[in-house]
This record gives C-alpha cells, sequence and structure tokens, in this order.
C-alpha cells in the first residue's frame, strides 16, 4: 500500500502534534520539522498509531533555516518518493507581551521569521520539489479534478483581532493570510491548493500564561462556544482540507475558534 506523504512543521507539541497524531490516523505517512532533539516518547506514540515505524520520522531544525527546508524535503522523498500535503504549522508567541510602544524589533524580526517568513520560503521550495515530481501538466486538456498536492497554513485569529501587547504576532498571522491568497493563486494552474486554518484560543504550552485571562473571556461570553479549544479539534480541520474532498476549493479559511469570529452585537 503506497501511504500519501504529509509534512507537518512544529509537530512535536501542541496543535502540531494534533495534527501530525490525526493525519496518521488517516493513513498518511508524516514526518515532523521541529527545533527540539529527537523526541524518542512523542515518535513512539506516533510510530504506535501509525502501526508502522517507517510511516514516521522527524528531522530537527527550523523553519526560518532555508538549508533545513531542503532537508527536511530531501529526508522525505528519500523515504517515500513523494510529497502530497505540507502543513505549516511551526510558529511562536512573542517571548514577552508588550505594548506597541515597547516592543523591540528583536522580537518582531524573531516572530516574523518564524511565523511568515520561514513557511513562505518553505512553501515555494515544497511546491518546486512537487512540481519537480509530479512533471508537466501542460500535456493535460484541463487542470486535474484532484490536487496534486495540498498546502495547509496555520494563521491565527489574531490575524484580525487586535493584541496590543504581541503586535509581531497579530502582523505575523495577517501575513499568513495574505501569504495563503498569494499562493493559492499562483499554484492553483500547478494543480495544488492552499488552505488556511485559523485557531482561535487553544489549550497549548503558547497559552498556558494567560490561562486566567481566557477563563474570564468564556466566561464572559467571548465565544459562542464556550470553551478552551483543544489540538484535536484543529486537527479535525486539516483532516478535512488534506482529504483532497474540497478539489474545486483554494484559499479558503477555516476558522477553529468557537465562533468568536462572528460578529456579535
Amino acid at each position: 500500500m503506497t501511504h500519501k506523504v504529509a509534512l507537518v512543521t512544529g509537530g512535536k507539541q501542541g496543535i502540531g502534534f494534533g495534527i501530525a497524531k490525526r493525519l496518521i490516523a488517516d493513513g498518511f505517512a508524516v514526518s515532523i520539522l521541529d527545533v527540539w532533539d529527537e523526541p524518542t516518547d512523542v515518535l513512539a506514540e506516533l510510530r504506535e498509531e501509525a502501526g508502522d515505524d517507517s510511516l514516521v520520522r522527524y528531522v530537527q531544525g527550523s523553519v526560518d533555516n532555508f538549508d533545513d527546508h531542503k532537508r527536511y524535503l530531501d529526508d522525505a522523498v528519500n523515504a517515500w518518493g513523494r510529497l502530497d500535503v505540507l502543513v505549516n504549522n511551526a510558529g511562536v508567541a512573542p517571548k514577552e507581551r508588550k505594548d506597541l510602544l515597547e516592543a523591540t524589533p528583536e522580537s518582531f524580526d524573531r516572530v516574523l521569521g518564524i511565523n511568515l517568513r520561514g513557511p513562505y520560503f518553505l512553501t515555494q521550495a515544497f511546491a518546486n520539489r512537487v512540481i519537480e515530481l509530479r512533471g508537466p501538466l501542460d500535456k493535460l486538456p484541463e487542470p486535474p479534478e484532484q490536487p496534486v498536492a495540498t498546502i495547509i497554513n496555520m494563521a491565527s485569529t489574531s490575524a484580525e483581532t487586535v493584541s496590543l501587547n504581541r503586535g509581531e504576532y497579530c502582523i505575523s498571522k495577517a501575513g499568513v493570510h495574505m501569504a495563503t491568497s498569494l499562493w493559492a493563486v499562483r499554484l492553483a494552474p500547478e494543480g495544488i491548493v492552499v488552505y488556511e486554518v485559523r485557531p482561535g484560543i487553544i489549550a497549548t504550552s503558547m497559552t498556558s500564561t494567560v490561562h486566567d485571562k481566557y477563563n474570564t473571556f468564556f466566561a464572559n461570553g467571548g465565544a459562542p462556544i464556550g470553551r478552551w479549544g483543544k489540538p484535536a479539534d484543529v486537527a479535525g480541520a486539516v483532516s478535512i482540507l488534506a482529504s483532497g474532498n474540497t478539489p474545486y476549493s483554494t484559499g479558503d479559511i477555516i476558522n477553529v475558534d468557537g465562533g468568536m469570529h462572528i460578529p456579535v452585537l
């Protein structure tokens, strides 16, 4: 049996781990890119889910390092001979939440480098490799009815919702939205579809330091579905998009935020 191949950046923990686990359950071979030393416990759990150690790979590297992009793609192609899905999940928040009048260029550069610049060029590298593996489409009478490959960008409700103490994060996620639109238009003729998933308030290590704030937010009716989101909630949306069951859609946004994006009077 030939398994489709999914690449998940930042898949060691949190939302990325939830996505990796769900895609394995969906029958994908999955490779994770993350900055940590090889996490044997995480990989053991994923390999148990897969039922085959050869269907899970791990590459240590950073999404903001272009040399690591090549190593990551080479590793997957050498192991499995194909690329089907890229989930640009890796991302960071500012190390310190600071008011706009106090924010630093160093924090801005770090957050945008990892959240926007890195995924933008990993998408470029992934798309070029898919095109190379796929061969020319110009001999076909019309575009394929099923996607050749799928790219899923992890944005955030912060793409539109202002947080004055983490402006660099909001700007990075707004940029992810435009990158999604750009790549969706550019890659459609290549048979590659591009989507955006916007998580809301998800229970991860990134939100653990503001737990009380968001508990109050939910208690005050901040979202129609008044609970914390879980990584599995986001993974479910990714599963739908990665399935190939939405072949005539590209550039679309799926909000996974309990409805908090809906304006309420």
